[in-house]
């Protein structure tokens, strides 16, 4: 068991470092799009299935509530929390659609869309960014692999952060380090360093 305990953390860090070598670029880019997103009034439409469903709850709650600074909110969504929603689209028409009927209700062309999948290849992820494109909104993808595009998801999005792995676990370990390295740039950019942080 020790041994499993290393080898984990030894490929976790290994993908957030080889992330960080490849991405830094795009991340910053990504940063500025987001801060432009929320000056002019815009919102970030989030989701994900599974555990990028889960990223896509805790990254909203970030960005409304706070992250390192105390501020005042900043406008964003995950289409992932809504039961009644999600079920009744399921159930209607198809799972595929479950996020494409929120994008439709929600975006707005000053909204940013941010889809999360592994793979790069979730079927309703990459519905939902074709239909914000459609709509003129701004599209970016959190995804994983070793092809290095993005997949399906990743060749529909204006931004692309692609893990350099083919483990899931480590995949989503970086994609929630990248969360909150957005997070933390995002504030700082609006914000400034002036406003009261968590002590």
């Amino acid at each position: 068991m020790q041994q499993i305990i290393l080898t984990s953390l030894k490929n976790s860090i290994l993908a957030q470092e080889s992330f960080a070598q490849t991405q830094g670029e795009v991340i910053i880019a990504l940063v500025q799009q987001m801060v432009m997103t929320i000056r002019r009034g815009g919102k970030i439409l989030l989701f994900g299935n599974g555990g990028s469903a889960a990223d896509a709850q805790h990254m909203a709650a970030e960005f409304v509530n706070r992250f390192l600074i105390n501020r005042r909110p900043m406008a964003a969504l995950a289409l992932t929390t809504d039961s009644s929603v999600l079920t009744s689209i399921a159930n209607d028409f198809s799972f595929d659609e479950i996020f494409v009927k929120q994008v439709q209700a929600l975006g707005k062309p000053e909204d940013l869309a941010l889809g999360i999948s592994t793979s790069g290849g979730s079927v309703n992820v990459l519905k939902a960014m074709e239909v914000a494109r459609e709509i003129g909104m701004v599209t970016a993808a959190l995804t994983g692999g070793l092809a290095g595009d993005g997949g399906a998801v990743g060749r529909a999005s204006d931004f692309v952060l692609n893990v350099p792995s083919d483990m899931t676990p480590h995949i989503q370990e970086t994609h929630l380090w990248v969360e909150h390295l957005l997070c933390e740039l995002v504030e700082k950019e609006i914000f400034g360093d002036d406003a009261q942080k968590d002590a």
